[in-house]
């Protein structure tokens, strides 16, 4: 049996690091990190998102706001605001939470945003310094899981890996960072075949394909190291029974909440991998810690501030 790999703890790790550096910037300079995220529609993940990132933004005494915009609004109202935001000094980070409504076209509003306040790491500008190997800000999810390889003393230099999914979010650059380790990187995605043959060719296997616990034992090499990036909603006990078989804690959560969370990868993987990232508890926290990060990262980049 492996060992789970838990982002949670370090990600607190990181949050620490953060807030110890946003005091002394504090103390130097007078000024504070500004994050700005932007809200439209009534997404209910969306918002709890958010908030989330805002209340930890505020543990660490970094300067952030919610800007909100209905459903219906036009793009060109919140391409004016990016631009506000873009000339704002105060404001260091501007991210969009995805998704957004369908008639907006979410890559012409990332790329409006300006490159140093792309704390996302979407912009065009910041993928393309990832691809040459250049400084910039980097998308969180992925910066994330390559910390927590590293710091758990997991080798990637010449080892095979294997993406499942090639979103700009996560699977795309995701690989890259792979590559730029010395990885084999290999991208898996809905046109795929033999896809058990492929992924269980991987010494490190990075899921983030949507589909609740699709990925089981068959799918993976022994020993290899599993990071389950999905994060799914499951609101019916037929359906999780359909999944997990007798899984009662799970259950539990469905009675008391009305829905639990599930990764794509099953649980039962731990029992043939070195690793395996739980659901939640797993990258989820990462991704908040790194967009802290990248807020610091930014407002240092922007005022030259070198360590």
């Amino acid at each position: 049996m492996g060992e789970w790999l838990r982002g949670d703890i370090l990600a607190g790790e990181i949050k620490e690091e953060v807030g110890r550096e946003v005091e002394k910037l504090w103390e130097k300079t007078g000024r504070v990190p500004g994050l700005v995220g932007i809200l439209i529609g009534e997404n209910p993940s969306s918002k709890i998102y958010l908030n989330i990132k805002s209340r930890e933004c505020d543990k660490l005494k970094i300067m952030s706001e919610i800007k909100k915009f209905p459903a219906d609004v036009k793009e060109n109202e919140v391409m004016e605001e990016i631009k506000r935001l873009n000339e704002n000094d105060n404001v260091d980070g501007i991210l969009v939470q995805l998704p957004i409504p369908p008639h907006l076209d979410p890559l012409r509003i990332i790329e409006l945003i300006s490159p140093e306040k792309d704390v996302d790491g979407f912009h065009p500008v910041n993928l393309g310094n990832l691809i040459l190997g250049r400084e910039g800000l980097r998308a969180c999810t992925p910066s994330g899981i390559m910390e927590l390889l590293k710091r758990n003393s997991i080798p990637i230099k010449g080892k095979r890996a294997v993406v499942v999914g090639r979103s700009f979010i996560v699977g795309k650059p995701m690989g890259i960072m792979l590559l730029n380790e010395d990885a084999t990187v290999t991208y898996c995605h809905s046109k795929t075949e033999n896809l058990s043959e492929v992924t269980s060719s991987a010494d490190i296997l990075i899921v983030a394909m949507g589909k609740p616990c699709f990925i089981k034992e068959k799918f993976v090499k022994e020993g290899a190291v599993v990071v389950d990036v999905g994060v799914n909603s499951i609101t019916s006990k037929e359906d999780l029974l359909s999944l997990y078989g007798e899984d009662y804690k799970k259950i539990k959560d469905i009675e008391e909440k009305g829905s639990t969370l599930v990764g794509d990868v099953h649980p039962e993987v731990i029992n043939k991998a070195s690793y395996l990232t739980p659901v939640p508890g797993g990258v989820g926290p990462l991704t908040v810690a790194f967009l802290l990060k990248n807020t610091l990262k930014a407002f240092k980049m922007r005022r030259r501030i070198f360590d």
